[in-house]
């Protein structure tokens, strides 16, 4: 068969064209990291709170929703790395550890994990819903409520590259952290326009925090050891209330970078919650968290949040790091019954500052802790901080 001839010309311009036809192409397929069939920007939200703060409950607030990749904590693995090292030392690599996990890279883990893992390998991986739903897992269908029990048994062995896949899928990506204490550390990712970052920064009344902290002391041996700097020593008995010196600063350091002549980019991404506020008006406190990150309170969620939020009791030791059905204004009162008295005044001269500027009203008596007629919890208003409104929530950096 006699193939056709043509001029050197035309087959220049055939290759020509051939070249900008394949350029198009390649410019115009969709990126693998955008969200699954949104077509919008992704948006994400860091949950920053300290430990014994409630910060699971409210994660879990976040992870149950259909449309979150939710992580729990995952700056774990660099503490738990690199023990020897301070808090302040460690701020940059939790952070780049944040970015990347926010990017849906999951490679950053390799420096932190075994090289071959599964799922299994995340802290607390099972609390995550997007890990128990697809692609990561088949455990339940996407828009259900996990259970953390059925998907540790079905999907401990999943390969841990879906994580990334999964993450990819979601137009919002959670993390909950208590490992930043110092805002302006996280200035470069607020910044940064690919994250359309979003701050939920959550506190809870300081004397709460000391007595639940009392109650899982022994789990927090390491971490409270970083965080005071002993170079590697666990500490778990803190008669003298350093760490939670260390805690209520930087809260107060935190709410005043955020609150007190913010910088333009900060405006409309940073929402404080306190726990307590959060415990009386739960569905309130969480719409008004959606609204601010973009999400909706689905019927679903609605009923879940009602049930879990209106249980009895305050829950038991051994569920210090779990979310069960509980009483959950019980749970925030519960250490007006528990904590001594020479106990609550320790506290309260430490962390004076954050009592006054997380709006907590302090006790001078036995009578006046044990009275719980008396609302310990000061309304929230413009002298304690900025909250964010809804015309900042919808702002630009």
């Amino acid at each position: 068969m006699r193939m056709p001839r043509f001029s050197s010309k035309t087959a220049t311009t055939l290759l020509l064209a051939q070249t900008v036809c394949l350029l198009l192409f390649v410019v115009y397929q969709p990126g693998p990291s955008s969200p699954a069939e949104t077509g919008s920007k992704r948006v994400h939200v860091l949950v920053l709170s300290s430990w014994r703060s409630g910060s699971s409950f409210l994660g879990q607030l976040f992870s149950q929703h259909p449309d979150v990749f939710y992580l729990m904590e995952p700056a774990w693995h660099v503490w738990t790395t690199l023990w020897r090292g301070s808090a302040t030392a460690l701020h940059m690599a939790v952070r780049d550890l944040v970015r990347s996990v926010f990017l849906c890279d999951m490679d950053v883990f390799d420096a932190y994990m075994p090289q071959n893992r599964n799922l299994s390998a995340f802290f607390k991986w099972e609390v995550s819903r997007a890990l128990c739903s697809p692609p990561a897992c088949s455990a339940f269908p996407r828009g259900a409520i996990s259970k953390e029990n059925a998907c540790r048994t079905l999907c401990t062995r999943q390969p841990f590259s879906l994580a990334q896949e999964a993450c990819r899928s979601y137009s919002h990506v959670v993390l909950k952290e208590v490992r930043f204490f110092n805002l302006k550390v996280l200035y470069p990712l607020l910044r940064d326009p690919v994250l359309n970052l979003r701050i939920v920064h959550l506190v809870r009344d300081p004397r709460a925090v000391l007595r639940s902290r009392e109650a899982a002391a022994q789990l927090l041996a390491l971490d409270s050891g970083i965080v005071l700097g002993t170079h590697g020593k666990w500490v778990e008995a803190d008669p003298h209330l350093h760490l939670m010196r260390e805690v209520c600063r930087s809260h107060v350091r935190i709410a005043e970078a955020a609150t007190l002549k913010p910088p333009p980019f900060l405006r409309g991404r940073y929402r404080l919650v306190r726990f307590e506020d959060l415990a009386r008006e739960p569905l309130a406190e969480i719409r008004a968290l959606y609204a601010f990150t973009g999400l909706s309170l689905t019927p679903q969620l609605e009923t879940w949040i009602r049930n879990i939020t209106h249980g009895s009791g305050i829950g038991k030791a051994f569920e210090a790091f779990q979310t069960s059905s509980r009483n959950a204004h019980n749970v925030s009162q519960a250490w007006r019954h528990a904590l001594p008295f020479t106990k609550i005044r320790h506290v309260q001269k430490v962390c004076a500052s954050a009592l006054q500027l997380l709006g907590y009203r302090p006790v001078y008596s036995e009578d006046e802790q044990h009275d719980l007629t008396v609302d310990l919890v000061l309304p929230r208003g413009p002298k304690h901080f900025s909250w964010a409104s809804s015309d900042s929530e919808n702002s630009g950096p």
